[in-house]
């Protein structure tokens, strides 16, 4: 068999890697569940038609078809599912005679897309997902939690880069283009999301063009989009400006309060900041909407993003109305490790090697290591009974910090970090410095050239 050539889009990480994303993966779980939010799995596959609700979709769908299939032009109707919000929306219908309301989840789970593959966009990937889901309301003081939870979970990832949280609110800008006169108030909307990807020139004249903007509209809309504030200050520069509307001024009314109350959790790595510019392409948001950026790498996009949809899932009779935010693990993650950002300390998770005197005393060995793992040690035996010497190596080469020895006098433990050797019962020693019980994240603030 040839050496496999590696499949583009489709990520993998090295052992030691993975306890970057393993630890990602925990600290997030563990601040969510802090909140209340109870986990859960969605399976692979969704209908090819629940799917395709969220727009024009059907170029990212992977189609499952059977290999054998005798119509090789037919499939199944059903498809990978490309986000997690499709099948969470299909989850909720499903179950909610079974579920209290407001339900609360999180959800981290590998979705699949296909796009074209490039830093940061992947066709397999992992998100981190929280949403609140009303039963046909759902007060707006959800927004703020789900804001202020991500921040707490950012904020505990101190490993990483910081991160900017900007927060728009569709009412707000629905409420100013429709105040405006704007005849197509959704598609100068979908216009103005293009401002991060095109000079506001261009978008001026898009406006005009496609959205049947007067060239003062237009401005208007492109002054409005510049406009960002930390603070509540906004709504006096959004005012200044003489546009009314009843909806911008819930809309104005809700930002203030999420910016508000998100205050108390900035720190050096995460902000907030209202930004007047974010629209969110998807039809479905109602309200609050989320992106964020990460700190020196602007290029990779949002990051982590979301919002209020106030008619995602119904089934006719009822509506649920839901709010949320999605961290793309991978998106973060994958550049970051494959330019040497972010690795872990070792390559396995054994916090000893055991050493073997001989191939006549591996019973023993087999015995300390035992006595190791009795109380949460992780720990390997060496695979032969090569010189001292050799076994320590073997230890550096894998990043295992400490190695036992059996000598005359009792077992001894060598930090090989240091070269400090003490007497040691493998029945009851523990390093003194827990963090070495297992492999931790290192951060690196050079990247690989």
């Amino acid at each position: 068999m040839n050496k496999p050539t590696p499949l583009s889009g489709f990520p993998e990480f090295l052992p030691s890697q993975r306890t970057v994303e393993r630890e990602v993966i925990a600290t997030l779980s563990r601040t969510f569940e802090l909140h209340g939010f109870g986990n859960i799995e969605t399976r692979a596959v969704e209908p090819m038609d629940q799917l395709l609700r969220k727009g024009d979709t059907s170029k990212e769908v992977y189609v499952l078809r059977r290999l054998q299939e005798d119509d090789s032009s037919r499939d199944k109707g059903m498809g990978l599912h490309f986000d997690l919000t499709v099948p969470f929306a299909r989850y909720v219908l499903e179950n909610a005679g079974k579920l209290e309301f407001p339900f609360r989840r999180y959800q981290i789970q590998k979705v699949w897309r296909g796009e074209r593959p490039q830093e940061g966009r992947f066709r397999e990937f992992a998100q981190a997902d929280i949403d609140i889901v009303g039963r046909d309301t759902l007060p707006f003081h959800h927004d703020v939690e789900v804001a202020r939870v991500m921040l707490e979970a950012l904020g505990k990832l101190t490993f990483l880069p910081g991160f900017t949280l900007q927060v728009n609110n569709r009412k707000l800008i629905q409420g100013f283009y429709a105040g405006l006169g704007a005849p197509d108030v959704e598609e100068t909307m979908r216009l103005i999301d293009k401002l991060d990807k095109m000079p506001a020139e261009e978008v001026g004249k898009l406006l005009v063009s496609e959205a049947g903007l007067t060239d003062e509209q237009a401005a208007k809309c492109l002054e409005l989009a510049t406009i960002t504030a930390t603070d509540d200050s906004f709504v006096e520069k959004v005012r200044a400006m003489g546009v009314e509307s009843e909806l911008l001024e819930e809309g104005l009314t809700e930002l203030a309060t999420l910016i508000t109350a998100t205050a108390p959790l900035y720190t050096d790595s995460v902000r907030v900041v209202a930004d007047l510019s974010i629209a969110r392409g998807l039809d479905y948001y109602t309200g609050t909407v989320f992106e964020t950026r990460l700190d020196g790498y602007e290029s990779l996009g949002s990051i982590c993003s979301g919002g209020r949809y106030d008619a995602l899932a119904s089934d006719g009779k009822t509506t649920y109305p839901g709010v949320g935010i999605s961290l793309g693990v991978s998106r973060v993650l994958v550049p970051l490790v494959q330019k040497g950002v972010l690795d872990g300390d070792r390559k396995v998770p054994s916090t000893v090697l055991v050493a073997v005197n001989d191939e006549e005393s591996r019973a023993d060995a087999d015995a300390a290591a035992q006595a190791l793992r009795g109380h949460n040690v992780a720990c390997e035996v060496s695979p032969n009974a090569a010189k001292f010497g050799k076994q320590i190596r073997f230890a550096e080469r894998r990043g295992i910090p400490y190695v036992l020895f059996a000598t005359e006098g009792g077992y001894e433990i060598k930090d090989i970090r240091t070269g400090d050797q003490v007497p040691a019962d493998p029945a009851t020693w523990t390093p003194q410095n827990e963090s070495d019980l297992k492999p931790q994240v290192v951060a690196n603030n050079e990247e690989k050239k």
